[in-house]
């Protein structure tokens, strides 16, 4: 799935600080993160919000476990750098649900 999203992304990149944030204050792991890019169905678009001098995105998608997260990422050459992750809230939940039906 991810080589169908971004055919130019070879990999993940983690800043340590981002990785650690992620799990103390979601519990959410760095290969959870990255599942939801390889599982159906996981929606994209673009964090217009926060883009500034580079441009971010955020995915909604589920883990292998079905757990339902967000993660806010962008694209640095070959590499897709995970910014920040968390569980999806009530209404991203809502949006995720919506489309999956659509």
């Amino acid at each position: 799935m991810l080589s169908q999203l971004f055919p130019e992304v070879t990999g993940f990149q983690w800043d340590e600080g981002n990785s650690e944030k992620s799990w103390r204050r979601h519990g959410v792991r760095q290969v959870e993160a990255e599942q939801v890019f390889f599982n159906q169905p996981v929606l994209i678009a673009p964090d217009l919000k926060h883009s500034g001098a580079e441009r971010r995105y955020f995915a909604l998608g589920r883990t292998d476990t079905d757990r339902e997260l967000l993660v806010v990422f962008t694209l640095r050459g070959p590499l897709l750098r995970v910014i920040s992750v968390r569980q999806m809230s009530r209404r991203e939940r809502r949006y995720y649900g919506e489309a999956q039906s659509t």
